[in-house]
């Protein structure tokens, strides 16, 4: 099944969703996803594992998971023990300001999880409890709406997101334990589908380079992702294609080369089923 994308309220003047202390069993949990916005999750309790671009990691309480907008993801909850956790999205431009500091900028901590390729925080008590205080006052101010809640929110927001910008800062840059769940050849496998977009990435290709048998490999990868190999080529091939459509003037044709893709009608065939929208209307700024 492809990834689904996560919707959101479209208010450009606040763009910030709280989903506060939600319990999720296994059947409810979201399937593979992506989405434009930008997203915390705090885990309050419980234990699962959390998949996240190519790297699964434990969940645990006082895990804090960052995740940069466009990454696949999606959750495991251990059915014994189910997560509560809190979820935050938001834009870029909610925390866009001049900075007095050119050391730091608010998104810091989402650039240094793409760039190390590691998502999960595990948090001090102090920091643990802050971020509960301030997951609490935020849960307040959108309940009640006063005047100026979003002022508020805001606010909190951002001095939490200042001490977590700092914590990433020192975090040792070495994957953690966790990150190593699955079989050697599958980690080795998923980089490779990250670096190599333009090889040939089918499911017998794939199989040869694990040394597995293909059923085998299916059957791991489907366990591990919550995806069949094609659908989760196609997913990274959209991602790196909506990077490049804003990043790049490549055409549209050139782009699909460069992901991957056979043929442009294929490649705007399945950009439209992910995005929700076309390639050139992703590229004009059109977002479903």
């Amino acid at each position: 099944m492809s990834p689904i994308r996560k919707p959101f309220s479209n208010d450009p003047l606040f763009p910030f969703e709280l989903v506060y202390k939600d319990t999720k069993s296994p059947e409810r949990e979201l399937p593979d996803h992506l989405h434009d916005r930008y997203e915390f999750v705090y885990v309050h309790s419980g234990r699962g594992t959390f998949f996240i671009d190519q790297n699964f990691y434990d969940m645990r309480q006082g895990d804090l998971f960052i995740i940069p907008g466009n990454s696949i993801h999606r959750a495991f909850p251990d059915p014994l023990d189910t997560v509560t956790s809190s979820a935050v999205f938001f834009a870029p431009s909610l925390v866009a300001q001049p900075s007095f500091d050119d050391s730091y900028h608010a998104i810091r901590c989402f650039e240094l999880s793409r760039k190390r390729k590691l998502y999960k925080m595990e948090l001090d008590g102090s920091l643990m409890q802050r971020t509960e205080d301030a997951l609490s006052e935020i849960q307040v101010e959108l309940e009640l709406k006063k005047s100026g809640y979003r002022q508020a929110v805001s606010l909190v927001f951002q001095r939490w997101l200042l001490l977590v910008n700092r914590q990433s800062l020192i975090e040792r840059s070495d994957d953690p334990e966790d990150a190593g769940i699955g079989p050697l050849w599958m980690r080795e496998i998923l980089l490779y589908i990250a670096s190599h977009p333009h090889a040939d990435l089918g499911l017998t290709s794939l199989a040869r380079q694990a040394s597995v048998t293909g059923a085998h490999f299916s059957r791991v990868f489907k366990r591990l992702t919550g995806m069949n190999v094609t659908d989760y080529v196609n997913a990274k091939r959209i991602v790196l294609a909506k990077e490049l459509l804003v990043e790049t003037d490549d055409t549209v044709s050139r782009i699909a080369e460069r992901c991957g893709f056979e043929s442009l009608p294929h490649f705007h065939r399945v950009f439209k089923k992910i995005a929700s929208t076309t390639p050139g209307g992703y590229k004009r700024g059109i977002r479903p």
